[in-house]
């Protein structure tokens, strides 16, 4: 007989993601790769000129982005560039190392150490790094592009290092940078950057959006070009002249294309910190990048993490090594060759090929576009990673996501990057432990038992951040109480919180008279002595706990329930049938309508009920026989006759009633009718289940006379209280239970042995 291959080797030889070959679709791909190529043309320039680089290094990015990381990585969708999150890292990096050369140098280094990431897949760091951490970090970069633009939105002729000196700090700069914008204003400069402003922000609000191959950043460029034009003719006094527009110079060989590190840097350790803040900040934004695509791709294709981080590594190798600034997946681009159609990869790499093709023989075009042009594009980028929207989500989320948010945003403008990201980090952690501090165990606390019963259900994992909390928790413990701690369903144990059992149950616990029982310990977590559940003493404690006691227990177990703060009861076999063995609180009688867990609605534990099933509510004599046993032989001290809301047989019994017929389930709501002079007539369809309810009340009302008639042995037990009862009704709709007060024998009654 042939043998059939399993599904796992099946998987394994089949890619759980295909991708298209990389020519099968050049119809879609051509057209996309031109509009990415667009978009990315005047961004690559932008973010150079916000980083304080040279334009072309921009550009040279752009080139490596599109041709080798396009080439290396296994995204079909993601495009690689320049990106807005690394600008403050530049502008800060190239100041403090003294030249450009020497901060490629780390860049070359930070796609090195990018690269070893990727060999020992650290793909999954990105998952560690607290999202408000990130939408913090994209936050500041965007509130930082914002200051960084607004002299070249503004037309004020000065380097990026006057007005932006990283070792000063932003805030700082902000009075003297405003007068010296109202001295410095070009006319020109600010109608550009209007006009340019108000395209971008109102495009995609006007029928201009279906345009596809003409993407809003290229129409403000090839706007500021035309506008320059037409001021040097017709209005000289608004030309911008060439410090208001890009420089790139003009490339007749190849080789003036490229600019090469300084390796003799290598030994300066400030080169390395900049080199390790590179590869953090690039690795997880790209991480994150090609998840964001990977979400909107419409093929839904995995993008390997570890296989990216790769790529990126020799991405980022190969742009410092031939005058490049750092490279990152970035979102934008990546969003926009989705929506342009394209397929495969073959998008990004011609993107990238046209990118080359435009720095090789269009330099002196692209040195006529004004700098207010570029400014205006990253200024509605900036607003767009720092808008108004971002800071009211994040406050939605709480406390504990908003607060590391703002300190972030707040020590990245104060600092920089790498300061501020680690300030935030530890506010983050900081709200985590404190969470972990009071999630370690759900705590139940009655009084159902002999003293006070407290019970701590151990979460999946309790580690050393939930030491305190477990500690202070049982040293509050009331003297001469019950504790059970059950750690059933806890995968792993600290070894210092199992040290913490230990103590408690050698000492305070038997100083303070506390019967402890501690369940569900698996053998790696033993603390060198067997801790069993003490079966003897809680049965004991269960016999003298009273009806009253037991009754205020489920009235709690319901609020629970309704709060939502319930502690589960999850129990494996052994545990389970320790818990059987114990003799049960309470009996309960119920309709078979009524299939929801009652165990659940009360919160109670297991065993807790003996439930007794019938249909409709009244109690006869077998029904009255079932709740003898269970209080007289099985021991359960209060009797709980329980009714339901909706209750479809009562509702299908009133409807044969109201035409006239006699049904099987006609008898559960005779006397009822005949009781309450209920007529066909007053019962109409909409009101149905209003009038099964005002019959199931009646029923528990008169299952409860049937009792203390019809039993001696029950009517005497109530009338002593050594057994309760009372009625319930649970709300469908609300999950409350509404129950009586106990029932008190009238006194005429005389009982009987």
């Amino acid at each position: 007989m042939k043998k059939i291959p399993s599904f796992n080797n099946i998987v394994s030889k089949v890619e759980l993601n295909p991708r298209k070959p990389l020519f099968s679709s050049l119809n879609k791909d051509i057209p996309a790769s031109i509009v990415v190529f667009l978009v990315a043309l005047p961004l690559c320039l932008g973010i150079a000129l916000a980083s304080g680089a040279p334009l072309l290094s921009g550009l040279i990015s752009g080139i490596v982005g599109g041709l080798v990381i396009g080439s290396v990585s296994m995204s079909s969708v993601s495009v690689s560039g320049p990106a807005a999150s690394l600008t403050a890292v530049v502008l800060a990096s190239i100041a403090s190392l003294g030249s450009f050369e020497v901060f490629l140098m780390a860049v070359v280094l930070g796609g090195i150490f990018q690269f070893v990431l990727g060999i020992l897949k650290a793909g999954l760091i990105a998952d560690y790094m607290p999202s408000n951490i990130i939408k913090g970090l994209l936050a500041a970069i965007g509130i930082i592009l914002i200051i960084a633009q607004i002299p070249y939105a503004l037309g004020i002729e000065a380097t990026v290092e006057s007005y932006l000196d990283p070792d000063i700090g932003f805030l700082s700069q902000v009075q003297p940078a405003f007068w010296n914008f109202i001295d410095s204003l070009t006319a020109g400069a600010l109608l550009i950057s209007g006009l340019s402003l108000a395209i971008m922000i109102f495009w995609d609000r006007s029928p201009l959006k279906n345009f596809k191959l003409l993407p809003p950043a290229l129409v403000v460029v090839i706007l500021g070009v035309l506008l320059n034009f037409i001021f040097e003719y017709i209005m000289p006094s608004l030309h911008l002249n060439s410090a208001h527009l890009v420089n790139i110079p003009k490339i007749d060989h190849f080789s003036e294309l490229l600019t090469f590190p300084d390796f003799s840097a290598i030994t300066n350790p400030e080169v390395w910190g900049v080199a390790i803040t590179i590869t953090l900040i690039a690795s997880i934004a790209s991480l994150l990048a090609i998840e964001a695509a990977d979400e909107i791709d419409p093929h839904k294709r995995k993008t390997p993490p570890n296989r990216e981080l790769v790529a990126q590594g020799i991405g980022n190798t190969i742009t410092g090594l031939v005058g490049g600034i750092p490279i990152t997946s970035v979102i934008v681009r990546s969003s926009v060759n989705i929506n342009a159609g394209n397929e495969t990869k073959l998008s990004t790499i011609l993107h990238g090929v046209f990118l080359l093709l435009s720095v090789l023989f269009l330099s002196s075009i692209l040195n006529l576009i004004p700098l207010s042009s570029l400014a205006a594009i990253l200024l509605v980028i900036g607003y767009k990673l720092a808008s108004w929207d971002v800071v009211l989500t994040m406050f939605k989320k709480g406390w504990n996501q908003f607060i590391p948010f703002v300190v972030t945003v707040v020590a990245i403008i104060l600092t920089d990057l790498l300061i501020g990201i680690f300030i935030g980090s530890l506010v983050s952690i900081f709200f985590l432990l404190r969470s972990n501090y009071h999630n370690a165990f759900f705590i139940e606390n009655t009084k159902i038992f002999k003293g006070e019963t407290i019970r701590l259900e151990l979460a999946n994992e309790v580690s050393f951040f939930n030491k305190a909390s477990i500690k202070n928790t049982l040293w509050n413990v009331p003297p001469k109480s019950t504790v059970i701690i059950d750690a059933t369903f806890a995968s792993y144990i600290d070894h210092d919180v199992l040290e913490i059992f230990e103590d408690f149950e050698d000492t305070f616990a038997k100083e303070h008279d506390i019967n402890l029982s501690i369940i569900g310990l698996k053998e790696k977590y033993s603390v060198g002595k067997e801790l069993e559940f003490v079966k003897g003493e809680i049965q004991e404690s269960k016999e003298k706990s009273t009806p009253e006691e037991i009754f205020e227990y489920m009235k709690e177990g319901n609020q629970r329930y309704i709060d939502g703060k319930l502690v589960s009861r999850r129990l494996r076999n052994k545990e389970l049938m320790d818990f059987i063995n114990a003799p049960p609180l309470a009996t309960v009688l119920n309709c078979i309508d009524m299939r929801e867990p009652l165990n659940v609605l009360m919160n109670t534990g297991i065993g807790d009920l003996i439930p007794i099933r019938t249909a409709g509510n009244l109690a006869d004599q077998e029904v009255i026989r079932s709740i003898e046993v269970a209080c007289k032989k099985q021991g359960a001290k209060f009797i709980l006759l329980m009714g339901n809301s909706a209750n479809k047989i009562y509702a299908e019994a009133l409807k044969d009633f109201m035409q006239g017929r006699i049904s099987y389930i006609s008898p559960l709501i005779e006397d009822a009718v005949k009781a309450l002079n209920i007529s066909a007539q007053d019962i109409v369809m909409e009101k149905i289940f209003e009038v099964a309810d005002t019959i199931t009340q009646w029923n528990l009302e008169e299952s409860k006379r049937r009792i203390v008639s019809e039993n001696n042995y029950l009517k005497t037990e109530i009338g002593q209280g050594r057994i309760g009862m009372a009625s319930a009704f649970f709300n469908r709709q609300t999950g409350k239970i509404t129950f009586s007060e106990l029932y008190s024998v009238p006194t005429k009654v005389s009982f009987q042995d």
